[in-house]
Parts: structure tokens; C-alpha cells; sequence
């Protein structure tokens, strides 16, 4: 488990915005500079983390002991097949950041201390490419509109070949209708949880066979990013503007509530990462439009 680190005062000070009353006295909000979007984050190394610019494709790498955020891949304008960035995971043990193309049907693989590119996949028009998760064999990408999943397996430190799988149950969904949403996994990767936002249910799925099943009791509308820690499941509920947190059964077949996280702070979030007992929540603030008109947008840090 990645630990946070609380920010010397003298920095939360300069490089982060001001709280207001409304807000939790804990929040935290690192603002990502220059920006024209945010989508997905995921956390690295000790106190980092990294972001994905939804509509440029770009990758912002933070660090939430200092406070701040800069420009860490800069995907130049009209680059082929890399042009969105949506859900990214990385895999720590071998430096891969795993990023979904959204709509442009891509998935790209990036060396998370470089920035430089190591793989490239396209997938197809016909797919949005919308969140990832790494497991200890490779990395799953969901597709919101095709009833399948996407794994890029790691062989020898390096990604290899894409396969497909093909789901089957209350996860597939219709080809064509946007349906999967965020993914997590647990820490052997024998068990994939996913969001399909129409359902209102998370549901999870067997990476061998595709089998997929509700998980009963877990009820949420609007949902997108997953965080899952042990029996313990979070989710991002973006225009309700909340995260509620769920205790699931030793089978991950039910779940009962176990709070919610609300915040001043937050702009329709779409996803998190957990640090500890902190949780950083990237503002999409897709409530200004589509694409978003905001001046900022950030990461906004809350207690887990």
C-alpha cells in the first residue's frame, strides 16, 4: 500500500489552493497546471501520483507531500492514435504507465519514470477504451461500448500482445450502448470489479472465462472510478459530486454501505487513488460542458 505524507505547512500555503469554510478542514486541492481536461489518476511511487488530460492526451505526475503537479507527457497535438487519455494504472514493479484512449479506440504504455512510449495498441473505432487496472500478470482495459475486456499481458518487464476477452452476464451490456465504466482488481488479479454505469451496480467478472455477476447490496448511480483495498470498496459517483464507500463480503458477492465522502471541493469527480487513509479525487468539471470550460482543474485530497 502507497502511504501519503501530510504537506509541510509552509507549502500547503504556497502551492495549493485555498480551502474554504464549506470544505472539510483536511482538504487538499493541488491544482494541475495548464490543464484543458483531467480524467484518471493513479498512484505511483511513495507520495506520487499521475493524472491523465482527457481531450489532449497529456500526463501530469504530482506529488501530494509537496503539493504540486507539472507536466509530465506531453502528447503533441494531431499525434496519431494518441489523442485522449482517460483511466491509467501503472505497474510499479516494472515502471509501465498503462493509459485508455477513451473514444480514439487506443491503449498506450509509457515508462512511468521517462515518459517515453513503450507500446502502443489500436483497438478500433468501434471501441472506447475507458479504464485499466494492473494485475500482477498484466494489465485490463474495460470498453464501454463492446461487451469485452482488453488484456495486455507483461512478459519479462515488457507488455506483450493484446487479447480480447468476451463477457458474458449482467456486465456485458449491448455492443454500441455505452455500458463499462471504471475496473479495479484485487491484489492476484482472480477477480476483476467493474462499473457499468447504466446498471447502477458494480459487478464483478472472472478473467478466465468472462463470467460476470452483480454484486448484491451495492447500489450506485453515476458510477465511474473504483478504489478497492482489501474488502473494501470505494466509488465515485461523478454528478451526485460524492464517493461512498462499501463493505464487501469475504466472496465479493454482497456489499453494505459504509459511508459517504462529500466535499465543497468537488466538480464532478471521475476517479481515484488511495494513499493511506487519504483518497485524491480528480476534478473533471464536466458540469461547465463537453468538452469542460473550467479555468483549473485538480486533485482534490480527502480523507479515505
Amino acid at each position: 500500500m502507497r502511504k501519503v505524507f501530510a504537506l509541510p505547512v509552509a507549502a500547503a500555503l504556497l502551492l495549493t489552493v485555498a480551502v474554504p469554510a464549506s470544505a472539510t478542514p483536511s482538504t487538499q486541492v493541488i491544482v494541475l497546471p495548464g490543464a484543458s481536461s483531467a480524467e484518471g489518476i493513479t498512484a505511483g511511487k511513495g507520495s506520487t501520483f499521475y493524472v491523465t488530460d482527457l481531450f489532449r492526451g497529456d500526463v501530469y505526475r504530482g506529488d501530494l507531500r509537496r503539493g504540486t503537479a507539472e507536466l509530465f507527457i506531453d502528447v503533441p497535438d494531431g499525434s496519431p492514435n494518441i489523442t485522449k487519455g482517460v483511466g491509467m494504472d501503472v505497474d510499479l514493479r516494472h515502471d509501465l504507465l498503462f493509459v485508455a484512449g477513451g473514444d480514439q479506440g487506443t491503449a498506450t504504455v509509457y515508462d512511468s519514470r521517462t515518459g517515453a512510449t513503450v507500446a502502443a495498441y489500436d483497438i478500433g473505432s468501434q471501441s472506447l477504451i475507458n479504464d485499466v487496472t494492473v494485475t500482477p500478470a498484466g494489465a485490463w482495459f474495460t470498453d464501454s461500448l463492446q461487451p469485452r475486456l482488453y488484456f495486455v499481458p507483461i512478459v519479462h518487464g515488457r507488455p506483450g500482445a493484446l487479447r480480447t476477452l468476451e463477457l458474458s452476464g449482467p456486465a456485458a451490456g449491448p455492443s454500441g450502448a455505452f455500458f463499462q465504466n471504471g475496473i479495479a482488481s484485487t491484489p492476484s488479479g482472480d477477480t476483476l470489479l467493474v462499473a457499468p454505469t447504466p446498471l447502477g451496480k458494480v459487478c464483478t467478472i472472472n478473467p478466465a472465462t468472462g463470467e460476470s455477476a452483480v454484486i448484491e447490496g451495492v447500489d450506485v448511480s453515476q458510477a465511474d472510478g473504483l478504489v478497492l483495498d482489501g474488502r473494501r470498496l470505494w466509488v465515485v459517483q461523478t454528478f451526485a459530486n460524492k464517493i461512498t464507500k462499501w463493505r464487501l463480503s469475504g466472496d465479493f458477492s454482497r456489499g453494505k454501505p459504509a459511508g459517504t465522502i462529500e466535499d465543497s471541493e468537488f466538480h464532478v469527480p471521475l476517479s481515484a487513488a488511495k494513499f493511506g487513509d487519504r483518497l485524491a479525487v480528480v476534478n473533471s468539471h464536466l458540469d461547465t460542458g463537453y468538452p469542460p470550460v473550467s479555468p483549473t482543474y485538480e486533485v482534490v485530497v480527502v480523507r479515505s
